[in-house]
């Protein structure tokens, strides 16, 4: 797995939101923060914001927040970028385990209930990234399309 560190600017251009302390752990929160970077983004560049990709974004957002809690962890970054056609969304968690699919039924045929995030996320994301953290744990990004 390639390891990978960006760094941030000091100055962020409208649409970026860098989630300092405390950063939005739940899903809820993390829908909030997404939704004020892409709106900052449609009202500095005077162009409409697609409601159903900014759905999709939010679907995204939810599900990689949600997994974070449930399996890795808790949430211990998030980062939300608008540019260019897409959203990027960024979220850290403590575990170093790769997200995987998980069957719908376990080996006797029984239904299990979840196991449909990952899946999600790779359907709607038209990039999706997994890099370890130089202090342990992982950070996803999903580039979403906004057009």
């Amino acid at each position: 797995m390639r390891e990978e560190h960006v760094t941030e600017p000091v100055v962020q251009p409208p649409g970026t939101l860098r989630a300092g302390p405390p950063c939005p752990s739940r899903p809820a929160e993390v829908r909030e923060a997404v939704v004020r970077a892409v709106a900052e983004r449609c009202l500095a560049t005077r162009t409409p914001c697609d409601t159903d990709a900014l759905a999709d974004a939010l679907l995204v957002a939810s599900e990689l927040t949600t997994n974070a809690i449930l399996h890795g962890g808790g949430v211990t970054d998030f980062q939300v970028d608008v540019s260019g056609p897409g959203v990027r969304l960024s979220v850290s968690d403590r575990s170093e385990a790769l997200p995987v699919a998980v069957p719908a039924a376990d080996g006797e045929g029984r239904r299990r209930p979840g196991g449909h995030g990952w899946p999600i996320v790779c359907r709607l994301a038209r990039d999706v990234r997994v890099s370890d953290l130089p202090g342990g744990g992982k950070c996803i990004t999903a580039l979403v399309s906004l057009v």
